[in-house]
C-alpha cells in the first residue's frame, strides 16, 4: 500500500467510525478501558508541550501551527495562553468538533484559526511548528518528506510526537497488540528516534528537550527541536 492509499485510508476514518471512536477518546464522557488508556497518554503527551511552552514564559508572542489538531485538545489551551495558533486536520468532522469546543471554551476565539487540511498543503511561516500522534500514519520514506515540509514552516521550533520503534513496541505490533480490539483502525507505522533526530538535524535544528509518555496502551516520543 503506498502513501496516498494510506492518506486516503486515514482521512475516510477519520470522516466515519473514527470520528466518533476519537471523539469519545479526547472527550470526558465513559469509554472502555483501552480507550481510556489512550486518552490518559494522549492528554500526558499533550500537557507535556503545554508545560514546554508555558514555562518559556513568551506563549503570548508566539505564532503556532498546530498539524494534525484533532479535535483542538493542544489548539484550544494554547490559544487560551494567549498563542496566535493555526490548527488544521485532515478530517472535516475533526475540525467542526474542533471548532464546536473552542466557540464553547474560549474568550477569545478569534486568536484560533481552524482548517480541513493535509500536512503536504500546509503553508505559511510561524514561530512554532506542532505535530501530535500524526506520524503513526506515514511509512518512514513519506515521514522524512513531512517532517522536511513542517520544519520549512517553521521559524524557530519543531515539535514532534511519534510511535517509537523498538524491539519491544516491534514485537508488540506484530502480534496485534500496539491498537488491541476495536482502538486497530489505521496502519500503524512506528519510527526510530534516531532516524526522526536525523531528519531533523538534516533540516537546520537541533534537539532541546526530548520526553517519553507510556502507557499500557499509548506510547509517544515527544521531541522539541531548535533551529541552529
Amino acid at each position: 500500500m503506498n502513501a496516498a492509499d494510506d492518506k486516503t485510508i486515514v482521512k475516510e476514518y477519520f470522516n466515519s467510525t473514527g470520528f466518533d471512536r476519537w471523539r469519545r477518546i479526547y472527550g470526558n464522557g465513559e469509554v472502555n478501558k483501552v480507550q481510556l488508556d489512550i486518552r490518559n497518554g494522549h492528554q500526558q503527551t499533550v500537557d507535556t508541550v503545554l508545560s514546554w511552552l508555558t514555562a518559556d514564559n513568551n506563549l503570548a508572542e508566539l505564532s503556532i501551527c498546530d498539524a494534525g489538531c484533532g479535535v483542538g485538545s493542544l489548539s484550544i489551551p494554547l490559544t487560551a495562553g494567549g498563542a496566535k495558533v493555526y490548527a488544521s486536520d485532515i478530517s472535516d468532522k475533526m475540525v467542526e468538533e474542533a471548532k464546536q469546543r473552542a466557540s464553547q471554551t474560549l474568550e477569545n476565539p478569534g486568536n484560533l484559526t481552524l482548517a480541513v487540511q493535509d500536512l503536504e498543503t500546509l503553508s505559511g511561516s510561524y514561530h512554532t511548528v506542532i505535530c501530535l500522534d500524526v506520524l503513526i500514519h506515514y511509512p518512514q520514506d513519506k515521514a522524512d518528506e513531512m517532517i522536511s515540509h513542517l520544519c520549512s514552516l517553521a521559524q524557530s521550533r519543531v515539535i514532534l510526537s511519534f510511535a517509537p520503534k523498538t524491539f519491544g513496541l516491534s514485537i508488540l505490533k506484530k502480534i496485534g497488540s500496539f491498537f488491541p480490539g476495536a482502538s486497530k483502525a489505521t496502519r500503524a507505522y512506528l519510527h526510530r528516534e534516531t532516524d526522526v533526530v536525523k531528519i531533523l538535524e538534516k533540516n537546520g535544528f537541533s534537539t532541546q528537550r526530548q520526553a517519553m509518555t507510556r502507557t499500557r496502551f499509548y506510547f509517544s516520543s515527544l521531541l522539541e527541536a531548535t533551529r541552529k
